[in-house]
């Protein structure tokens, strides 16, 4: 191995045996790779990709059945402790001690890992001032937000000076302003010490910033490259459709997106939609021109989510899966939830807020916030960890009792009746509330039956969520098998059950890649077209763009309103620009606070192109 190269791979392939079915799944498949000292290389790829196996191999944790892999000079079948004590890793799920101070997690993993005492002053004060946390040494780490967490479990994995750092997904449930400060860190690091980084991530504009990306698909390399190279596989066929219409910019990315034979992928972007072309000549098709009407065409800049996408609908065509079917199965929410609609009109106000107050003893999370939420709108709730955002969206569950003000859900007043109102909303969380160890039909019936479903009715909704949701065939599974994409569309059947008014949505792509978010959001805008109101929290915050209004809190208090133009303008930029909602966000938010402006635009992307 070259004393240039961290990681070496060569012919890995790793299996491994489903115990439900039997069935041998091969989770790595004839990997190769070589990842240069010094350099921060990233994976991206739908669930089950095979990253995180990758890198827990690479960790120590994993053997490989086939091939070899060494990193830091060792191999790692050979040598997994002593390769251990000179890397540090950072799983998905790091293990911090919530009744423990922040100094208390600190000295745990120093004592664990074996730092010794007098190297350790030195460490902390670094990693506390990298991190921001010198402030809150004493508090609890339960009692921190969720980008102080995982700032926190980034310095523990740290307290010892490693040779090469591994992140599994470290920005997971990450707001946009603690994600630019973890890549602060993790960037000055590998200045400073010449670390060696490898990061698995489901934010390609993260992946962006690393000088080599390798995209996996079911246990194989697709491509690797620098980003630039893999973004130049969507080259000449991204555009902005610049719409002079009315209508919400998601009902011509629907239009797009049904026409598979020439768009690859379409998304809404600043109130116009961005989308990529199947072939550069594409452009010119008669079909194409019929669709986008009256509006606007601009060349773009191609991305790397982009070439991503560009890749994976290669891989899913050359392997006969049809996406296109997947996004079209979406669209027939709409097709056979009419009934939902039948409200008093898009215009009846199904959520009001004025003056609402939450506190915590002395602390006041939700201060005297108000708005309203129309039948079939998509409202986005965001906000930092901590803003405030969490609060407002249990109280408009039901879960957590205002302190003050007026609250009113579907026609229901939640101080008084929250009972009632539970009745007429659905709720999907990040982590989906399913019960892992009952099979898919075990908990349709078990949520059917609380939410007062019975016998044929209970049958029919069963029958017909099934089918929306494309789980036929999935009955006897354990949820707790199931891929992250499946227990999203489970957990979204389960919410519908019941046909809600109101369908409350916590962060549920957390973690998901580009493919999956499409796929969910088209599910989502359909179920808007049928009057169902969304309220959603999300930390992608392209996400915004499908939202017909956001709302952005922070301390407790509301810091901007309107639809996701009106807040771009809000945020001090041009309104003739293509927006990043990400960079709108980051802007909002630090006003008032410690700007961070420059590092911030650099992760927010930083493209605002003048329409």
């Amino acid at each position: 191995m070259s004393d240039a190269h961290a990681v070496v791979g060569q012919h890995l392939h790793k299996r491994f045996l489903d115990k439900e079915s039997g069935r041998t799944i091969h989770a790595l498949k004839e990997i190769n790779l070589e990842i240069p000292v010094g350099s921060i290389t990233a994976f991206v790829g739908p669930d089950g990709a095979g990253k995180t196996t990758l890198i827990r191999m690479m960790a120590g944790l994993l053997r490989c059945e086939e091939g070899s892999l060494q990193v830091l000079g060792l191999d790692v079948a050979q040598h997994p402790q002593q390769i251990q004590d000179r890397i540090s890793y950072m799983p998905q799920r790091f293990g911090l001690y919530e009744d423990l101070s922040v100094q208390e997690n600190l000295d745990l993993y120093a004592d664990l890992h074996g730092v010794p005492a007098q190297a350790r002053e030195e460490r902390y004060r670094r990693l506390m001032e990298m991190t921001g946390l010198a402030r809150f040494t004493e508090r609890p780490a339960g009692k921190l937000s969720g980008g102080m967490k995982q700032k926190l479990g980034l310095a523990c994995t740290l307290v010892r000076s490693p040779q090469l750092l591994l992140l599994d997904e470290p920005t997971v449930g990450v707001d946009p302003l603690s994600r630019v400060e973890l890549w602060e860190i993790v960037e000055q690091l590998r200045r400073d010490e010449q670390l060696t980084v490898i990061i698995s991530t489901a934010y390609l504009d993260e992946a962006e910033r690393c000088s080599r990306v390798y995209v996996m698909h079911e246990g194989e390399i697709l491509a690797q490259g620098a980003p630039d190279a893999l973004s130049a596989h969507a080259q000449g066929r991204c555009f902005m459709a610049v719409s002079h219409e009315k209508e919400p910019a998601r009902a011509l990315q629907s239009r797009l997106l049904d026409t598979t034979d020439l768009v690859v992928d379409a998304v809404p972007q600043g109130g116009h939609v961005r989308f990529i072309l199947g072939e550069p000549h594409y452009r010119d098709e008669p079909r194409l021109q019929s669709i986008l009407g009256t509006a606007d065409i601009q060349a773009m800049t191609p991305r790397l989510e982009d070439g991503f996408m560009v890749l994976m609908r290669q891989r899913l065509q050359h392997m006969g899966h049809s996406h296109e079917a997947s996004l079209a199965a979406a669209t027939r929410v709409s097709a056979s939830t009419g009934e939902l609609a039948s409200g008093t009109g898009e215009h009846e106000t199904m959520i009001e807020v004025r003056d609402l107050v939450r506190r915590f003893g002395d602390f006041i999370a939700v201060n005297s916030t108000s708005f309203a939420v129309a039948r079939g709108e998509i409202f986005g709730l965001l906000g930092p960890n901590g803003a405030g955002k969490t609060t407002t969206f249990r109280m408009l569950c039901g879960l957590l009792p205002a302190s003050s003000g007026f609250l009113q859900v579907a026609g229901v007043n939640l101080r008084t009746a929250r009972a009632d109102a539970r009745r007429r909303i659905g709720y999907v969380s990040q982590k989906f509330s399913l019960y892992g160890n009952l099979s898919v039909m075990e908990n349709l019936e078990f949520f059917g039956g609380a939410y007062g479903l019975r016998g044929k009715r209970l049958r029919q909704r069963i029958a017909t969520v099934l089918e929306q949701f494309e789980l036929e065939g999935l009955e006897r599974t354990p949820s707790g098998h199931l891929p992250g994409g499946f227990k999203q569309r489970l957990a979204m059947a389960v919410g519908l059950l019941h046909e809600p008014d109101i369908l409350f949505l916590d962060e549920p792509t957390s973690g998901t890649d580009p493919l999956a978010r499409r796929e969910f959001w088209r599910r989502i805008t359909a179920l808007a077209e049928t009057g169902v109101t969304i309220i959603i929290t999300t930390h992608f915050l392209d996400e915004a763009e499908y939202c017909d209004r956001i709302v952005i809190q922070d301390a407790g208090e509301l810091k901007a309103l309107g639809t996701p133009r009106e807040v771009w303008v809000q945020a001090g930029h041009r309104a003739d620009s293509f927006l990043n909602m990400e960079r709108a966000f980051i802007d909002i938010v630090n006003q008032g606070r410690q700007p961070s402006a420059q590092a911030a635009s650099e992760l927010a992307g930083s493209e605002v192109v003048h329409a």
